[in-house]
């Protein structure tokens, strides 16, 4: 329901853009049910002393406003494929200006010329949830060819706005490149975030943990409420958006936000497979293997870890709006880099995040089966040290897993091994949306209940299993995330991946520690 490729043939991406503005009214829209798209304008680039910039490959929109009167605002940063050269800095603008650009340098009084700016403009039609017409403007800035341990300075503007003028110097930023070798280094993480006074408070001390980099686990923003990934879902606003990109722009213009996709960020108005706005929003690596049906899904190493992005609304019984859109691809990329970092030399640790639990007792989603089917068959051969996971609005850490079993109690403050052990999953959920619950009696650090078993479920295919396990180990109901400090060692000696649960108060609810030899 796009622009007929007749027409597509002849028109710049920004004329395609207008052609579908017009046809697609709100009385269209009401007349012919939710469509919508994200047109592309403006141009890559290469930064750098002597890089120059690629010549746009449409034009952008002409601005309505003179551009002095526009700030931007959502900074956000996403490392590239190498987080040691790439980064990514992406932005808003709440209406259309000219010539978008970004200067970086090494100090904020000697930034470098401009570089031209990709814009994204999103377009919502009436018809399509909670606003009217409503366009939104996200701009991207790929930076290559950067220094590794290098920490850098940056200014985003447009015409009319330039970040180096002096009165606009509060406006810069500043990122850090990710180290040339194995260093300590801290990230944190969590899923389920929303727009709240919970998620600000969350935001406010991620800051704190001066994190290299923060891992989202899905369901970013809940622009979609409902999140069925349906066209009849409710309650939908794009304008969520907004305010979710202004909230967490205080930790996210300089600490690399990486995200995986969840089920509310499957936004069915936007094709392919409601994945267009999010394309729109956030530039992450594209290393993964298949950009156009999982744009969420990727890897990177910083230092001696390895982290990998999933999409497990490609393999979720529970919610099947997306089931099965890789066929299969995602669940064989997976193997072919756990395979590649296990046998890297510079690797130690593999840390995987997505969002549906493999293993939790919440009593709302409870666990994936299709992740048990899928994927903890490959987590649990290449011993992969530590799974994140979002979905359920709470904190939960399980014992040591492999076969379903419990193979090692880890109580709080214990050591795992996942040599000889097998994995520990960490549900992270409880980052500001409202909180669950539990049916077990809460166990955290200071207020420890253990139980011999927990009564659950499992979402499998036809529906709910009812489960009664023994690997639930510490549950915490309040806003929390998760903090990882990343120890490396000398050969032979263990490296170490200490984590911590630390709730919104400040307070600490759990730590442990994941050991591994050096490679």
């Amino acid at each position: 329901m796009g622009v007929p490729e007749r027409f597509a043939e002849r028109m710049s991406m920004a004329e395609q853009h207008e052609y579908l503005r017009a046809r697609f009214s709100r009385r269209s829209m009401i007349r012919g049910g939710a469509v919508t798209l994200g047109a592309v304008v403006g141009g890559a680039f290469v930064p750098g002393a002597t890089a120059q910039a690629a010549v746009p490959t449409a034009r952008t929109a002409a601005a309505t406003v003179d551009g002095a009167f526009v700030a931007p605002f959502g900074r956000h940063l996403a490392y590239g494929t190498d987080p040691r050269t790439e980064m990514t800095v992406s932005w808003q603008v709440p209406v259309a200006v000219r010539k978008p650009f970004i200067r970086i340098g090494a100090h904020p009084t000697d930034l470098s010329r401009k570089i031209d700016a990709e814009v994204r403009t999103l377009f919502t039609p009436a018809g399509v949830g909670a606003s009217g017409n409503h366009t939104q403007y996200y701009v991207h800035a790929r930076l290559t060819r950067l220094r590794p341990g290098r920490t850098y300075y940056y200014g985003v503007g447009h015409q009319g706005f330039d970040p180096a003028e002096p009165h606009l110097l509060g406006t810069l930023g500043t990122f850090t490149t990710a180290p040339a070798h194995k260093a300590p280094f801290t990230f944190t993480a969590f899923g389920d975030e929303g727009v709240s006074y919970h998620a600000l408070a969350n935001n406010s001390l991620l800051l704190g943990q001066n994190p290299a980099f923060h891992l989202h686990a899905g369901d970013i923003a809940y622009g979609d409420p409902a999140g069925q990934g349906r066209t009849d879902d409710t309650g939908f606003d794009s304008r969520v958006w907004d305010q979710f990109l202004a909230q967490t722009e205080s930790v996210a213009k300089s600490v690399p936000w990486m995200p995986a996709y969840g089920n509310h960020d499957m936004e069915a108005w936007y094709a392919p497979n409601g994945y267009g706005g999010e394309e729109a929003r956030w530039t992450l690596p594209d290393n993964g293997p298949d950009r156009k049906n999982l744009p969420g899904v990727y890897s990177f190493a910083y230092g001696n870890t390895a982290v990998i992005s999933l999409d497990a609304n490609d393999i979720s019984f529970e919610i099947p709006a997306n089931l099965g859109i890789s066929g299969g691809t995602q669940t064989k990329w997976l193997e072919a880099q756990l395979k590649k970092y296990r046998a890297a030399r510079d690797i130690d640790f593999i840390v995987v995040f997505f969002h549906h639990c493999a293993y939790c007792t919440s009593t709302s989603h409870a666990s994936e089966g299709g992740v048990r089917q899928e994927w903890v068959p490959l987590f649990e051969k290449y011993t992969v040290d530590l799974v994140v996971n979002g979905h359920n609005h709470q904190y939960e850490r399980t014992d040591v897993i492999k076969d379903g079993e419990v193979t090692r109690r880890l109580p709080i403050g214990g050591t795992a091994y996942p040599e000889t052990d097998g994995v520990v999953y960490v549900t992270a959920g409880a980052a500001g949306r409202s909180l669950y619950a539990f049916s077990a009696p809460l166990s955290y650090e200071g207020n420890e209940h253990d139980v011999d078993s927990v009564s659950s479920f499992v979402n499998v295919k036809g529906g709910k299993q009812n489960e009664t396990v023994t690997w639930s180990r510490v549950r915490y109901l309040d806003y929390s995330f998760l903090r990882v400090d990343v120890t490396p060692a000398p050969k032979g000696r263990l490296a170490t991946l200490t984590v911590r649960g630390i709730a919104e108060t400040g307070e600490q609810v759990d730590h442990f520690t994941v050991a591994r030899r050096s490679k």
